[in-house]
């Protein structure tokens, strides 16, 4: 039993940090350099990696969601 919530926790941990990593990679497409105040540099980074974090994880967890009632769907039709 512990060995299933270890994997699950693995499974999860890996989602979170690849879709934060696409997160961070898509936003890099944008031009943030409009919005940012001149010598605020440090601070605009924090927030790009706030949003890439919340974006990802958000994200992530749509998608475990979704397998997870994927999943869950088949026990619908077994019984």
């Amino acid at each position: 039993m512990y060995t299933v919530i270890g994997q699950q926790a693995i499974i999860v941990m890996i989602s979170h940090l690849l879709f934060i990593v696409i997160t961070f990679w898509a936003l890099q497409a944008l031009n943030f350099e409009k919005l940012i105040r001149r010598n605020h540099i440090i601070q605009a980074r924090v927030l790009y990696l706030i949003i890439a974090v919340a974006l990802g994880v958000t994200i992530s967890n749509f998608f475990l969601d979704y397998f997870i009632s994927a999943k869950q769907l088949g026990n619908l039709f077994s019984n």
